[in-house]
């Protein structure tokens, strides 16, 4: 069998043991995607399916990127690897150069990690050098959010907020972190954008600080929108009050950008989109449009400072990093995605198209088997109601969706719908009406 043939239809699927997925169910009827152009992906039986949730929310700028392939092609034939560590190569710092440029504040110092978890895991870190470096080895807790996702590494799992998560790994987690309450209230059903109430529950961290003391927090961590659980959005204030509550007890504050980062609110960031600057800030995903495995940490110039004025020269100011951090294949696809960013005005695209994404989205709350939907710039939730057990409703609605030719992910019960931003109107179309397809189907076969 030809190698083009083995890895489009392989002949065993019983050594992969696949993340996050019902190995036995999906052993029974794989599905197994074998091309993807634009915005469209084709799968092994040759259908061709629309992406409405741009992979993983990684990538925005579609499939098959032209622009990025050749960087990537032509980065590997001159330079496939170099060390990160004491040495290093020219594109890391230039790549470094243009993200601060679209950074809010004074996140001006980059910090290159391998995805999304290892960002997270790496923030944490930096803020405990920090405040060690200004003589407050006391703060070691951190505190983080109810049904937030920051990763699947362990300092990722303890600072978030999945329930299945922590109970799986409970017996391992960071010890000292505290969560406070996630933002959606039951009177924010079916609201289109941020709720108008529920800006006093940012008073949680006050709470745990009066608890605890907040000269004993390092850092509190949250997305500035709940991304993975299905979409939470603030309410108006609350991200403006946690601010306000980490200034006022010295404590750093992470938005955890891997999702909301790069376009996916409207504006570059979730941080420009709702005025919130954080102390640091981490990217993935969309910075190397999926193409490749890169994380970013983005510091404020004051944590950097602190940490290499605590170090005499010579010294390794923070023993941390990676085999692959910043390494030459990631930098010269992120830097070929930056360049794709200006020429093809991409935030300014997303944040126009992203009224007429909303209105369809919410267009399929007359279904009577969704129970709400949320939204927010590019990207949405939608909730199944209760089928039997927490999960189900989820799962068979997306494989009913998957037979109607729309490709997204599901958590748990919500189905996660976040558009590339390469769509036209008449793709956003194309999602709502086979959204509707597979939802209406999923109905019918629960009633058979």
């Amino acid at each position: 069998m030809s190698s083009e043939n083995r890895t489009a239809v392989p002949n065993s699927l019983n050594e992969h043991w696949m993340p996050f997925t019902s190995n036995k169910d999906f052993k029974e009827n794989p599905r197994l995607i074998t091309a993807a152009k634009g915005v469209y992906l084709t799968t092994h039986h040759g259908k061709t399916q629309i992406d409405a949730s741009s992979g993983l929310f990684c990538n925005p700028l579609g499939h098959g990127r032209r622009e990025i392939t050749e960087a990537v092609t032509k980065q590997l034939e001159t330079l496939d690897y170099a060390q990160p560590f004491q040495q290093g190569f020219g594109g890391s710092f230039e790549l470094a150069s243009r993200i601060a440029k679209h950074t809010p504040g004074d996140l001006n110092k980059m910090f290159y990690t391998i995805c999304g978890s290892t960002a997270v895991e790496t923030a944490i870190k930096i803020a405990v050098a920090y405040h060690r470096a200004k003589g407050h080895g006391e703060r070691y807790r951190f505190v983080g959010r109810e049904r937030g996702y920051h990763g699947m590494n362990i300092g990722c799992i303890s600072v978030g907020g999945m329930v299945n998560n922590i109970k799986t790994f409970a017996s391992v987690l960071m010890p000292g972190v505290q969560h406070i309450r996630h933002t959606h209230l039951p009177e924010h059903k079916f609201v289109s954008g941020q709720p108008e109430t529920g800006d006093y529950l940012a008073n949680d961290l006050e709470t745990i600080c009066a608890n605890f003391g907040g000269e004993n927090i390092a850092a509190c961590i949250v997305e500035p929108i709940a991304g993975s659980t299905g979409t939470l959005v603030p309410p108006k204030g609350y991200l403006n009050k946690l601010r306000e509550i980490c200034d006022k007890h010295g404590i750093l504050l992470i938005f955890d950008e891997v999702i909301t980062g790069w376009g996916r609110t409207g504006s570059k960031f979730g941080a420009d989109e709702f005025g919130v600057i954080p102390d640091i800030m981490t990217m993935a995903k969309a910075t190397t449009n999926g193409v490749v495995p890169m994380g970013v940490v983005a510091c404020n110039d004051f944590i950097y400072d602190a940490v290499m004025d605590a170090s005499p020269k010579g010294a390794v100011e923070l023993f941390h990093g990676y085999t692959y951090s910043g390494i030459p294949v990631a930098v010269a696809a992120a830097l070929a995605v930056q360049d794709i960013f200006e020429k093809d005005d991409i935030f300014n695209r997303a944040k126009n198209l992203a009224p007429y994404f909303q209105k369809g989205l919410f267009s399929l709350q007359d279904l009577e088997s969704v129970d709400n939907i949320r939204g927010y710039g590019m990207m949405g939730g939608i909730d199944m109601r209760l089928n039997t057990k927490p999960g189900k409703a989820g799962l068979e609605c997306f494989k009913a969706c998957y037979e109607a030719g729309v490709n997204f992910k599901a958590t748990g019960d919500c189905l996660i719908i976040a558009p590339q931003f390469i769509c036209e109107e008449k793709h956003i179309d194309e999602i709502i009406d086979k959204l509707r397809t597979g939802i209406t189907n999923y109905q019918k076969n629960q009633k058979n």
